[in-house]
């Protein structure tokens, strides 16, 4: 597959991540919300909403070629998320520390520098800013 391609599919998932988790910063303090935590403020439908962009980080680092064990893990944490997510307010609490598709990124991330490591793809840096 065209590295450009995994570039660009890599850069839209850290981008959508970041919206997801960690889009606005508390005033006062460094820490960061997005959008999954205020749409859990929703009963139910937030939490189911946010579900989806969660699975389609997962398809498309299947896409990309995350190994299958890697792959469990983010189901797991979208798993978690979703389930802790959807308990009303305190799950809106989890959602913003917890941060699940920041996590997942960060597992791809991982995996694509080990590739890019061996010779295999080009570097996928840290780019988002505390």
């Amino acid at each position: 597959m065209n590295d450009d391609l995994h570039k660009a599919r890599f850069e839209r998932l850290e981008q959508l991540s970041g919206k997801l988790d960690s889009v606005f910063r508390i005033p006062g303090t460094r820490f960061r919300v997005g959008y999954d935590a205020i749409a859990g403020l929703v009963p139910g439908l937030g939490d189911a909403a946010a579900m989806l962009p969660a699975a389609w980080i997962v398809l498309e680092s299947y896409r990309m070629g995350l190994p299958r064990h890697k792959l469990v893990r983010q189901g797991l944490n979208v798993a978690v998320d979703t389930t802790f997510g959807s308990i009303p307010l305190i799950g809106s609490v989890f959602d913003a520390w917890f941060k699940s598709n920041l996590r997942n990124v960060d597992i791809l991330r991982s995996h694509l520098n080990r590739d890019r490591l061996a010779g295999v793809a080009a570097p996928y840096d840290d780019k988002r800013s505390s």
